[in-house]
């Protein structure tokens, strides 16, 4: 029985809501046919007052009242005994004959019933007007006399009878009206007080089933409140009980670790004894077990400290390279066993020193690596360390081309004891508990771990955690900085098609010690690769012809070792993870985007040919100042000094005045790729512009060339042409604006033509 109340108060709530809602229903049928009829009675009330009944009647009686006094006239003028007053009788006629065309009109027809009477009375009156024009009217041509009366008084004595009738079938016509309206009116407003009055029930039945909710409701939240406190207590006996549990699990993982590695030891000591092949394959199985089993008991050591709040970090200053060397050595022998590519990058704008704790770092770094590698079976695997300008944040990114994940992996993805994908961990193991101790620690330094992923498309891991920099270790006395050893002079080949883009690397490879060497395409570059030797190759990736990436491929099909086998680096505006990776799996060896700084270009360099070529020298600093923001919108002044590391102020100067010198070209390259509808022309052009104007610190002509390459396909050519517009009045703004930065020493004086 008290199961069965159960589950009729269980069903009791949907009872009360399906009344509700029903009751609901009938207020808004009610509301609305409330609306209705005030509606209908707002009509009613309209065609009362726009009718005309009132201004026809008036018209008839009106006619009627005139034609009285205009017989009476009539009848003066044929006295003996009055003199005759013509003017006065045309002034009456006049009065009566204006009274009588709005007898003509349609809602003074309208008012009768019977038109044939109506007709008739209207020709007998236009022809006694007919009769009497020629004396009385406007322009008389014979005088009124007493003949003349004499003889049209029986026709004006004739109209009496006929208008008096046509007064009174009006008077009766327009009471008829009138009444039935009422009457009309009368029955709308019973029925919407009867609508109202219902209304009213409606409404009260709707409060009532509503506070009997409320009521239920507030006896609900009394039991929900009891329930919650059953369940703290429960949630606290859990906890208690899992703490329990994970000291026992720490304890037990300690004492089983102790033996364990006693019985690895041996076997790394019976390895050494002679054996034979057939021993060694057993000891080699064993081996492996054991450290299978060995990862396993660790990673549940970790959960079981994780959980307990027993781990703590050591952050320490850390040489944040040297790490990702370590992280690149260990695994790179797993990466290459399953001839996958691994690329481990560090952006330039990331410290040399970070204040981290070494190990955590590592074994979170390594697990999503590990996995990377794990669940891929070509392409690439690539690490890339970021922090962006002004960013109190590090982020380590991990991509591969795997075999991804869906929505419903994802959703499970970092649970204890979950894979991403089951068949592919039990061929290659795995606790199912990596990615959760990792995001756990991430999250213990105060950061987190994300993934994007999609089925048979890669993933993509962040990890990240704060960016903490470590003070400055204090000099010793008399200590002689360390610089490194001088490399040869290397020959660049630069393959870039924007002018100014050439002067400004071979300004950086110059600052630098290098030899440039230039082609204006990628079919030149493939030709300048296969006939002379480089030391590396700087590719831009935009260019007419055969692009950055085509030309990579082409070199690197090239059959000489040396000459396929060159450093390439990828030189673009464009800073997105597609054309980082398509550029990697091109065959290119980094990736730099513009604008292009002396620092990254020497941290790339350390990267391809050792730690021997010295740092280039930190940007000097200076106290910010005000400027006008516009000018601030108009140049990047940050771009700018990064700039003058590499060169002279006047040379710099001179690049900058070339690059707006050429601006009206440049327009008119992109109006007649507009005109044309060539889309990939405005496109080229564009992104040649963008990365020029990027480079020399141009932020505003960049961003609007960066409008244009992104909206070539897609925009409209009315937007397309403001576009191009507004790069054109930018041009004498961004000239103003680069001679109004007077900072001594950086950029002034600039040229002084235009």
């Amino acid at each position: 029985m008290a199961d069965r109340g159960h589950a009729l108060s269980a069903r009791a709530p949907p009872a009360r809501l399906s009344w509700l809602g029903m009751v609901g229903f009938g207020l808004m049928l009610a509301l609305l046919a409330v609306a209705l009829v005030q509606a209908r009675q707002f009509s009613l009330l309209r065609q009362a007052l726009v009718s005309g009944d009132d201004f026809g009647t008036l018209t008839i009686f009106q006619a009627e009242t005139e034609y009285l006094r205009l017989r009476d006239r009539w009848h003066h003028e044929l006295d003996d005994q009055t003199a005759p007053d013509p003017a006065a009788l045309r002034l009456r006629y006049a009065i009566w004959i204006s009274r009588v065309q709005a007898l003509h009109a349609e809602r003074t027809r309208g008012l009768l019933d019977d038109e044939a009477e109506y007709r008739a009375t209207l020709d007998q009156i236009d022809q006694f007007v007919g009769n009497t024009q020629a004396a009385l009217g406007p322009q008389p041509t014979q005088s009124a006399d007493r003949d003349f009366l004499v003889a049209l008084q029986p026709a004006l004595e004739a109209l009496g009878t006929p208008l008096h009738e046509l007064s009174q079938g009006a008077a009766q016509r327009a009471a008829t009206l009138l009444e039935q309206r009422a009457n009309t009116v009368r029955a709308q407003n019973q029925l919407g007080l009867g609508l109202t009055i219902f209304l009213s029930v409606l409404t009260l039945a709707f409060a009532a089933i509503a506070l009997h909710q409320v009521r239920q409701l507030r006896e609900r939240r009394v039991a929900l409140e009891g329930l919650a406190d059953n369940l703290r207590q429960a949630r606290r006996d859990a906890e208690a009980a899992s703490e329990a549990k994970s000291a026992f699990l720490a304890n037990m993982s300690h004492e089983i670790r102790t033996p364990f590695h006693g019985m690895m030891g041996m076997l790394s000591l019976l390895r050494e004894t002679g054996l034979t092949p057939r021993q060694i394959d057993y000891l080699r199985t064993a081996t492996e077990s054991a450290d299978h089993l060995l990862a396993l008991l660790n990673d549940i050591l970790d959960m079981s400290q994780l959980e307990s709040g027993r781990v703590t970090l050591a952050p320490a200053a850390v040489e944040l390279r040297t790490l990702l060397r370590d992280v690149e050595a260990l695994m790179r022998p797993q990466a290459g066993a399953k001839s996958l590519a691994l690329h481990i990058d560090a952006d330039p704008a990331v410290p040399e020193r970070v204040l981290l704790d070494a190990t955590r770092v590592k074994q979170i770094v390594f697990n999503l690596l590990s996995n990377a590698i794990k669940f891929s079976d070509r392409g690439a695997v690539v690490l890339d360390v970021r922090c962006a300008p002004g960013s109190r944040e590090l982020a380590f990114v991990v991509t591969d081309n795997g075999v991804g994940m869906d929505e419903a992996t994802l959703a499970h993805l970092f649970n204890r004891f979950m894979q991403g994908d089951s068949s592919r961990s039990r061929r290659h193991g795995g606790s199912g508990l990596g990615l959760e101790i990792s995001r756990n620690l991430a999250r213990l330094m105060g950061g987190d771990i994300t993934v994007r992923s999609k089925a048979g498309e890669g993933s993509v891991f962040t990890f990240t955690m704060p960016l903490r920099i470590p003070p400055a270790p204090a000099a010793a006395a008399g200590a002689r900085p360390l610089v490194g050893e001088p490399m040869p002079r290397l020959r660049v080949l630069v393959a870039e098609d924007h002018p100014v883009n050439r002067q400004y690397i071979a300004a950086l490879l110059e600052s630098l010690g290098h030899e440039a060497h230039f082609s204006e395409d990628g079919e030149q570059a493939v030709r300048s690769a296969r006939e002379q030797p480089y030391d590396l190759v700087l590719m831009d990736l935009h260019m007419p012809g055969l692009d950055g990436v085509q030309a990579t491929r082409a070199i690197r099909a090239l059959p000489d070792p040396a000459q396929s086998t060159v450093p390439i680096v990828a030189l673009t505006a464009d800073a997105f993870e597609e054309t980082r990776e398509r550029c990697l799996v091109a065959g290119m060896n980094d990736f730099l985007t513009k604008p292009v700084s002396p620092q990254k270009l020497q941290t790339s360099l350390r990267r391809l040919f050792g730690a021997a070529i010295a740092p280039a020298p930190e940007p000097a600093t200076a106290q910010p100042r005000p400027w006008d923001g516009q000018a601030q919108t108009l140049v990047d002044e940050g771009a700018i000094r990064m700039a003058l590391e590499a060169m002279p102020a006047e040379r710099l100067g001179g690049m900058i005045e070339s690059f707006l010198d050429q601006g009206a070209e440049t327009v008119e390259r992109l109006r007649a790729a507009v005109r044309n509808g060539q889309p990939l022309d405005l496109r080229v052009n564009a992104h040649a512009a963008k990365g020029a104007a990027l480079n020399l610190g141009l932020a505003g002509l960049a961003a609007t060339a960066t409008a244009l390459q992104e909206g070539a396909s897609h925009l409209p050519a009315v937007e397309i042409a403001r576009l191009v517009q507004r790069y054109e009045s930018q041009l004498p703004l961004t000239r103003q604006a680069v001679r109004a930065l007077h900072i001594p020493g950086i950029l002034w004086p600039l040229a002084t033509s235009h």
